[in-house]
């Protein structure tokens, strides 16, 4: 049995819509590249991608609905069925997990008595397991429409979706202030916040985090272990000049992370034992 034409938005959605997915569109020299974009659009009008959203990309863009629906289909950031206002998410990827993920995500089903992708009855939270959102340092981590409520605990988690169905003011740990979901699609489509608490706030990565960046601008060479070789920081590591593929006569290179650097190759290296590649022949000559 074929499939019904998807019903289209009405007069007045269509004429506020058409000018935001041509500005959208005009960002890009390929029109197709502003399908994601485009289905947080449509996103925000409806709180997931409908039948209708996916037809009136496809319109725009001049795809087929097929093409539109592969997208919106692959990606979990598009919901296909009515959601909550708000998307409480618990990381349960490894560290997240073993300090706790598990444990609030969990506490959560049964508190508020919904599975994994469900929603509550009064449509107020849908809750879900999410992957790695790159904040391992603050872990365990919950994330209320992508924004960050840091070192949760099951005590903590289960008060936050208490606030959040009860009405009352809720901040991230960290970043924009909250909204819900259709104004937090919104903005994920290219529209700025233009709320002036969310243009103020700031965010940063941990000290775990920051610890890399440290050591990239040379913050940690005063501190080395005593004994420790130069570039490696490993006690009894090999004299400099002298580890794997650098020559004796040429110093390493001098920043903290150069051991996991590439090895010099016949390339780039005149004194590699191969030699300097100076003419590159046809395959098989």
């Amino acid at each position: 049995m074929p499939q019904l034409p998807a019903p289209e938005y009405p007069p007045e959605v269509r004429e506020r819509l058409e000018p935001d997915a041509r500005e959208i569109i005009a960002r890009y020299p390929d029109s197709r590249s502003a399908l994601l974009p485009l289905l947080h659009l449509v996103q925000s009008e409806e709180g997931h991608v409908t039948r209708t959203g996916m037809a009136f990309c496809a319109e725009m863009l001049g795809l087929t609905t097929a093409e539109v629906t592969a997208v919106s289909t692959f990606y979990s950031m598009y919901r296909r069925k009515p959601s909550g206002d708000y998307q409480v998410g618990v990381c349960t990827n490894t560290l997240c997990a073993v300090l706790g993920g598990d444990e609030i995500f969990a506490a959560l089903q049964r508190h508020l008595g919904i599975g994994n992708g469900e929603t509550t009855e009064d449509g107020k939270v849908t809750l879900e397991h999410i992957e790695c959102n790159a904040a391992c340092d603050f872990a365990p981590v919950v994330m209320v429409n992508w924004e960050f409520f840091d070192n949760a605990t099951p005590e903590s988690a289960r008060r936050l979706v208490d606030d959040l169905r009860a009405g009352r003011e809720v901040a991230p740990t960290r970043g924009a202030p909250l909204c819900d979901f259709r104004k937090t699609a919104r903005i994920l489509a290219g529209f700025p916040d233009e709320r002036p608490e969310a243009v103020a706030a700031g965010g940063s990565a941990g000290p775990a985090s920051l610890a890399g960046l440290r050591l990239a601008k040379g913050a940690a060479q005063a501190g080395a272990r005593p004994g420790a070789d130069a570039r490696t920081d490993r006690p009894g590591g090999p004299p400099a000049g002298r580890q794997a593929g650098y020559p004796t006569d040429q110093p390493p290179p001098q920043h903290p992370s150069s051991h996991d650097a590439p090895l010099p190759s016949s390339d780039s290296d005149p004194h590699h034992p191969a030699g300097p590649i100076t003419e590159r022949t046809e395959e098989g000559e």
